[in-house]
């Protein structure tokens, strides 16, 4: 199992910024991924952003510029740095960790972006 623990969302207003942080723990393997998903109310859950443990990133279209994911291998926890945020950013921002034993999920944290 692996547990993981996010913090950093919280209310901004458009043009702001606000940093993600999800920490896991528990029985790690060497090959994961972790990443960033969110869901809107009435929307479905999308990715936002994922990054391999060698470092191989991805993120969705709609965030390419804006934000940064990036991961502190030693302490296993993931970064997103979220920049020129947008109200259309506004969701439930949940951690993903992937490893060979499973998918696992963080408990979500709440980004508000004001116009």
């Amino acid at each position: 199992q692996v547990q993981l623990v996010e913090s950093g969302g919280g209310l901004v207003q458009a043009g702001g910024s606000l940093r993600l942080s999800c920490a896991a723990s528990g029985n790690i393997f060497s090959f994961n991924t972790m990443g960033w998903s969110r869901q809107a109310p009435g929307k479905q859950r999308e990715l936002v952003a994922a990054i391999t443990r060698s470092g191989a990133t991805n993120y969705a279209d709609s965030v390419k510029g804006r934000f940064t994911i990036s991961r502190d291998i030693a302490q296993n926890t993931a970064y997103l740095l979220m920049n020129s945020l947008k109200p259309e950013d506004t969701a439930v921002y949940y951690c993903n960790f992937r490893q060979f034993s499973g998918d696992y999920w963080g408990q979500g944290t709440q980004v508000t972006v004001s116009s």
